[in-house]
């Protein structure tokens, strides 16, 4: 995939994150692909990986990913993203957050991610999940 169509397929990847519709950010990935959290289990095949979504879809009903960068990487694609949102989800504290991270990013033949490897800061999500954004 050349550098242009990376491009713009990583910032339809961020807007899918945004729509509140998680197979829509499945639809990104292989019939079989995987994603992985934090160096978690990975949810393997698109309805796994449309949980996975749905999962952070419902905690920030607002939330809004956006793409800060892809590059070319040794071990892949990195896509680097920041998200913003509210945790008012269900048992949400009503939170702002704004956390940064990134995807590892294996692309098939056919143009899929086949496996995602994302990575954010866990404590400082937590943290922000109990007192904000903006509170230290």
């Amino acid at each position: 995939m050349n550098d242009e169509r990376l491009r713009k397929f990583a910032q339809r990847y961020a807007k899918a994150w945004c729509t509140q519709n998680p197979e829509r950010v499945a639809a990104f990935f292989a019939e079989n692909g995987s994603i992985s959290i934090n160096n978690g289990t990975p949810a393997i095949g698109r309805a796994a990986i449309a949980e996975e979504a749905q999962g952070f879809m419902t905690t920030f009903p607002d939330m809004v990913v956006t793409m800060d960068k892809i590059v070319h990487a040794e071990e892949g694609m990195k896509f680097r993203w920041t998200l913003t949102g509210t945790n008012t989800g269900p048992g949400g504290a009503g939170k702002r957050v704004r956390i940064s991270g990134y995807e590892l990013w294996k692309i098939d033949k056919g143009g899929l991610i086949s496996e995602s490897r994302g990575d954010f800061d866990s404590a400082e999500y937590e943290h922000q999940l109990k007192e904000g954004v903006n509170c230290r």
